[in-house]
């Protein structure tokens, strides 16, 4: 007898509570890439250990991110762009989070046919500005609270 483990899939409370960022930057090859963030919004229910283990199902659910140190690894297709917007799919759940966008970032993705996902496991408001998120990912970087992954769209 064979037994097929998958990881239980991310409560759909957590992915209600997901804020999300998206953007362009630079490889170190020098081709652009696009960047999303995905961090639980605070003041969630629960205890920083049940959040922190919602996210970290979620990481699991896509494929298993990893941290800055180890090989960022390709998730499974997890991307879907539909007209000017662009959706993550997370396994086992019936819904999927709808990624702030602009056009460019959405022709970069379809162009690419992948985004770097970045998962926070720390939490930051949906309101956060372009300075709080560069010193957020300086921090969540620094204290290896911040999980990689290639998203694809195919």
């Amino acid at each position: 007898m064979t037994v097929l483990l998958t990881p239980p899939a991310p409560d759909l409370r957590l992915l209600v509570s997901l804020a999300a960022w998206t953007w362009a930057d630079t490889r170190p090859d020098g081709h652009e890439a696009a960047h999303i963030l995905i961090t639980r919004a605070p003041a969630g229910s629960g205890t920083t250990e049940t959040a922190e283990a919602g996210m970290r199902r979620l990481s699991a659910s896509l494929g298993g991110l990893t941290g800055a140190r180890e090989v960022v690894p390709e998730l499974e297709r997890c991307l879907q762009i539909v007209g000017d917007q662009v959706l993550l799919h997370v396994p086992g759940v019936s819904r999927r989070l709808r990624l702030p966008t602009r056009c460019p970032w959405t022709e970069l993705v379809a162009r690419n046919a992948e985004a770097v996902l970045l998962l926070g496991l720390d939490p930051l408001p949906q309101t956060a500005d372009a300075a709080r998120i560069d010193a957020y990912l300086d921090a969540t970087l620094a204290t290896d609270r911040l999980l990689f992954g290639r998203a694809r769209t195919r």
